[in-house]
């Protein structure tokens, strides 16, 4: 150890009675010096008269704590505390090994209210990484902008130069052990950034770029003195708007190929980055904005050489991490091609998709996990979104435990990257209803301190973590620990709820679907309509059934196999039933913070009332699926009540959230879909989905009473009327159209003949397209409309690769910008030996405009006037051997 010529004394007062402390450290490091300050603080708290001194003092009988970096320890982070006599020593492994042993003194002084006798122990952290995201996203589109596209400017973001808060921010994350922070955003270097080769690309004004710098720095600096990494996520290819105007592109387009300005722009703008901010690490997500057939190219011919560049200007040869992160992109073969050029790589995939489901993750998702974790790089786990937990209070250690462990049993991860537990896209606020706005890290303080604490160590005794989080719980609401168990016990009895819903009932584990919102019958009878996100069912939880199987099971008496629905909603009716019962006794004894009590009493009986009304929803489906197999109308008459009661249970839930959340969906824009569409910020409360749920039973009623009235039990039901057509002027070349009408050849093949085709398509006419062309270079259309119209779509109903994939939220977060990302007639056109067709709708306003899709058939149905009423529905042709669904019976 290094010690200062002269003696530092940091604070001295009090009488001389009290006891002396010296604490003997190097504060040449930021981190040791920091720790230093905090130690200092809680001892003068406690009464110690504290000197900081850079060498052994002669005064024997005072207590001495010797805080020191020894680099013979190579387990990074760790550290080691010893006492001998009146010394107490702290030995870091580095920096922040001796900062966390400093904090686990302070630690042990708060539980004490004294500096320990004697201790003696050593620790250190099981994960490499463990970092929490803080996005700068807004909960609605700015104008003229699309997703992602925030530029850093105080009227988007006033929060994020507010200094005191950050300090709050970064002192929760080192009290909690958290080592790394990510800020998210589309495309941030037009904000922290300016280019010689492109001045006109800077999107902030000049005072407030200085503002950026200034902020940016503070950051990064009262960061690193806690031992924190700044790590900068962006989104590809995503370029500035003053850039797209520029050269009259557009911002981001997913099927635009690599461009040399916008490649130049981009290598540019991250080497101009690395130069200014060496020490900030890069998140790169290649998906999303950008074909994956580009992803291996951008990476190590734009991004890779940009992240050089900055490095060439600075001198350096030591290279900064680079995060690559695996959504919707082929994240092994982009890491075998980059590893050679660039070391320092690291991975990230998302652990349960964009939700909490399971800590029994499994099939393909598990595996391409296992393949980034055997890449030669550390592999990050991603907890992202948590869809499904938006808006209530989550805090199950035990649940959080578990997952911690599959992540490196299952996954083979050794790090960790948290999303905030609720309002991503509405930080530093909590979703809650109250006169001054809660600060979601404040709210959700048992989300951030569970995770950090098993990413430290997950192998921790269950008795022992209950007993700590019950202990943790009396601090908090000043009650005894026996109270504090039943504030845990609610807790981790809700904890269930969300993720067992989700895995076994959900559409996509994405924000797509807002799950506490509920879900309509047509989406748990008929799913596959709604488009399943592929991987889901089979990776988002144990082996199990959806309710498509188990009724099939049910009527043909085979058995079931796994977690099935009917368990699932057996057990969440009794989850929230023990947790509004534990949260009942706990509240006469509390004592302190009674208002945040009372909020949290009112989740659990918020969960508990959602289970209610989902069990019933789900007892309903059930009938209605048995139905499709008896054709008994009795079975449909016993739904009537399960969904007359469902109703009730959703009537308690609007009450309960009313006057207690703004909203259960912190992002409020089109990409919101499940149960309903979140366009222009609607649909965001039980309040306003409750009129939905009604006229669904209403519908329900008035179709069950159609069945009862013909004697026979068989109704006809009423066909789509054929829609308004509307004529456009293509400004292409084209190889002519076609009459949708049976026996047309849509590719000119026998197998592309029309045998069956949806009475609303008729008076269409088809744009013809060669298969091979569109196999090799996608389908463009350029045109000039007088009006607004909508393109009619058909995508084919596979998975197989020659076929275009239809619009998915999941993987294209500007996927719904012309309202394309919903089916609109399901099983609409059946051709002679091709899949099945579902038909999607893009809207054009008037002008001149161009659409370009991906490679793959896709078959281009013609115009329609955009402002006549178009009613979505499963129009049923499908083979003779497939079942037809019946979600008809809800419209």
């Amino acid at each position: 150890m290094r010690y200062l010529s002269i003696v530092l004394i940091f604070i001295v007062f009090s009488c001389t009675t009290q006891m002396q402390v010296t604490i003997v450290a190097d504060l040449e490091s930021p981190r040791i010096k920091f720790g230093v300050e905090k130690l200092s603080e809680v001892l003068v708290r406690n009464d110690y008269v504290v000197n900081v001194s850079s060498e052994m003092s002669n005064n024997k009988g005072n207590r001495v704590i010797i805080v020191s970096e020894k680099t013979d320890n190579t387990k990074k982070e760790s550290f080691k505390i010893s006492t001998s006599e009146n010394i107490i020593s702290i030995e870091g492994a580095d920096a922040s090994g001796t900062l966390y042993g400093v904090l686990e003194l302070i630690d042990q002084i708060n539980q004490q209210k004294a500096l320990p006798a004697t201790i003696n122990l050593e620790d250190g952290p099981e994960m490499v990484l463990r970092g929490t995201v803080i996005g700068l996203q807004k909960t609605e589109y700015l104008e003229g902008r699309s997703v992602y596209e925030y530029p850093y400017t105080p009227e988007n973001f006033p929060w994020f130069y507010d200094k005191e808060l950050w300090i709050k921010y970064l002192d929760m994350l080192v009290e909690n052990r958290y080592n790394s922070l990510y800020l998210w955003n589309g495309h941030p270097f037009a904000s922290l950034v300016k280019l010689d080769d492109y001045p006109f690309a800077l999107e902030v004004s000049d005072e407030d770029f200085k503002k950026n710098e200034e902020i940016f720095k503070f950051i990064t600096e009262e960061a690193d003195k806690r031992g924190i990494w700044v790590i900068q996520m962006f989104y590809n290819i995503i370029v500035s708007k003053p850039f797209a105007e520029h050269y009259n592109i557009k911002t981001q387009d997913r099927s635009r190929p690599i461009v040399p300005v916008i490649a130049d722009y981009t290598q540019k703008s991250i080497a101009a980055f690395i130069e200014k901010y060496p020490n900030v690490g890069l998140l790169v997500a290649l998906g999303e904005a950008m074909e994956r057939e580009y992803d291996v190219e951008w990476f190590t011919k734009t991004i890779i050489p940009g992240v050089k560049d900055g490095l060439k200007a600075l001198g350096k040869t030591e290279e900064p991490p680079i995060i690559l992160r695996a959504h919707d992109t082929d994240a092994p073969v982009v890491m075998q091609k980059a590893l050679p050029l660039y070391k320092n790589l690291y991975t990230m995939n998302k652990y349960n998709g964009e939700s909490l489901t399971t800590y029994q993750p499994r099939g393909p998702w598990a595996e391409t996990h296992r393949k980034l974790s055997e890449a030669g790089s550390i592999h990050i786990s991603n907890v992202h979104i948590l869809a499904n937990l938006e808006p209530f209070r989550y805090g199950s250690p035990d649940f959080i435990q578990k997952s911690v462990k599959a992540m490196h049993k299952v996954h083979g991860a050794n790090a960790l990257h948290l999303y905030p537990q609720t309002s991503y896209w509405d930080w530093p606020y909590a979703p809650d209803k109250t006169e001054t706005r809660l600060l979601e890290m404040d709210r959700d303080w048992i989300w951030y301190k569970a995770w950090s604490r098993y990413a430290w160590e997950s192998n921790r005794d269950r008795n022992d973590e209950i007993k700590f989080w019950s202990e943790e719980l009396a601090a908090k609401f000043g009650t005894d620990t026996e109270t504090g168990k039943h504030i845990l016990k609610a807790y981790e009895e809700a904890g269930e709820i969300a993720p067992k819903t989700l895995r076994r009932f959900g559409i996509t584990e994405g924000n797509r679907q807002t799950l506490l919102l509920g879900m309509f019958e047509s989406q748990l009878v008929n799913p596959y309509k709604w488009r399943v996100y592929p991987g889901f069912y089979e990776s988002c939880g144990p082996i199990g059934e959806i309710l498509l199987e188990y009724a099939k099971k049910e009527w043909e008496h085979t058995p079931h196999e796994g977690e099935t629905p009917v368990q699932i909603i057996n057990e969440i009716v009794e989850h929230g039933k023990k947790a509004v019962l534990s949260i009942d006794k706990a509240e006469a004894k509390i004592t302190k913070d009674k208002a945040e009590f009372i909020r949290l009493k009112n989740d659990m009986y918020c969960y508990n009332a959602f289970a209610n009304f989902f069990s019933e929803k789900v007892e309903a489906a059930l009938l209605v699926l048995r139905y499709s197999y008896s054709n008994d109308i009795k079975d449909l008459e016993k739904t009537l009540p399960h969904l007359e009661k469902s109703i009730d249970h959703y009537k308690q839930l609007v009450n309960l959230t009313k006057d207690t959340y703004l909203y259960a969906n912190s992002m409020q824009t089109a990409q919101r879909r499940i149960p309903i569409g979140g366009d222009d910020g609607n649909n965001k409360t039980w309040k306003e989905l409750f009129p939905h749920y009604e006229r669904e039973l209403a519908n329900f009623k008035r179709n069950l009473n159609l069945l009862k009235a013909p004697k026979d039990g068989e109704i006809v039901r009423k066909e789509g009327d054929p829609w308004q057509v509307e004529d456009v002027s293509l400004l292409m070349k084209n190889n002519g159209y076609y009459n949708l009408k049976k026996g047309t050849k849509v590719y000119g093949m026998p197998e592309s003949e029309i045998v069956d085709i949806a009475p609303e398509l008729q008076n269409l006419k088809g744009i013809s397209f060669i298969a091979d062309n569109q196999n090799e270079n996608g389908t463009h259309l350029k045109f000039k409309n007088d009006k607004p119209v909508k393109l009619v779509v058909g995508y084919f109903n596979t998975d197989q690769k020659r076929f275009l994939f239809p619009p998915s939220l999941e993987t294209n977060a500007a996927g719904n910008t012309r309202g394309e990302a919903e089916v609109i007639l399901a099983n609409a056109v059946r051709l002679r030996d091709l899949p099945r067709v579902n038909i999607h709708t893009y809207e054009f306003k008037s002008g001149e405009n161009e659409l370009v899709l991906g490679k793959g058939r896709v078959l281009i149905f013609g115009f329609i006037d955009a402002n006549q009423k178009v009613t979505s529905r499963d129009v049923g042709l499908i083979d003779d051997n497939e079942k037809e669904a019946v979600d008809w019976l809800f419209y």
